[in-house]
């Protein structure tokens, strides 16, 4: 598995990008645009809340296995499960909905599995995008 360590700093985000093209392998054109969302959106909601105001530092793994990508992002900051946060009523009008969630909800909807653990300091979110004979969305 390949394995990247970044500060968690939105002036990262394109080489956590391009870091994890690396990894796409035979995912097609929309799934690599899928994967790339669903990274996009964790490692923001990393840089932005996981140490604020402090900072830290992420590690970031991509593989490209039989059954599709897997990427895992590892940090060591606040203790946060998003997959507890519940997610926003779309159907509702904008002005009425809870403020957050969103980018949440579309890293939910670009991938095929989310996992969430909390083990040793660190929050470990993996994320995995299926190959096409492994059933992409």
């Amino acid at each position: 598995m390949n394995e990247l360590i970044v500060d968690a700093s939105l002036d990262k985000l394109d080489e956590v990008l391009e870091f994890v093209e690396g990894a796409m392998g035979a995912l097609p054109p929309k799934a690599c645009m899928q994967l790339n969302i669903a990274v996009e959106e964790i490692f923001v909601n990393i840089a932005s809340y996981a140490y604020a105001p402090e900072k830290g530092s992420v590690r970031i793994r991509a593989e490209e296995a039989p059954d599709g990508t897997i990427v895992v992002f590892l940090d060591g900051g606040v203790p946060y499960n998003p997959l507890e946060h519940r997610d926003p009523d779309i159907t509702l009008p904008a002005e009425q909905r809870e403020i957050g969630g969103l980018g949440l909800l579309m890293a939910k909807k670009m991938t095929d599995e989310i996992t969430y653990r909390y083990e040793n300091g660190m929050n470990i979110l993996t994320v995995k995008k299926a190959a096409p004979d492994g059933g992409v969305k």
